[in-house]
């Protein structure tokens, strides 16, 4: 399917998952890494995509250029654990065609 890219991620555990994604759905990568169980259940997104928890956390590795952070996510980012100058929220980050190719560490549970 044309409307599907390919993400890559690594769980918590560093085990790499090449997954696709699909763009027509308004998925973001939270939801993306709920839907291929790459996290327990109950640990990641557990505000439901709201910015309210951190616990979607995630790295960024690659050069992917993602949409500019809001403030709500930079609010939350500023009080979560282990916290780098690459960390984004999964529940933030839409997937589009232009996400193709982006690689993501999740952050280890806090």
């Amino acid at each position: 399917m044309e409307q599907d890219i390919k993400i890559i991620i690594i769980d918590r555990e560093g085990v790499k998952h090449e997954v696709e994604a699909p763009t027509d759905m308004a998925m973001n990568l939270m939801e993306v890494v709920r839907s291929y169980e790459l996290a327990p259940e109950g640990t990641i997104g557990v505000c439901g995509g709201m910015a309210m928890c951190a616990s979607c956390q995630c790295y960024v590795l690659s050069n992917t250029e993602l949409p500019e952070m809001q403030d709500d996510e930079e609010a939350m980012l500023s009080e979560a654990f282990y916290v780098k100058d690459n960390s984004r929220l999964g529940c933030q980050i839409q997937m589009t065609p232009e996400m193709d190719g982006l690689t993501v560490e999740l952050a280890p549970e806090s």
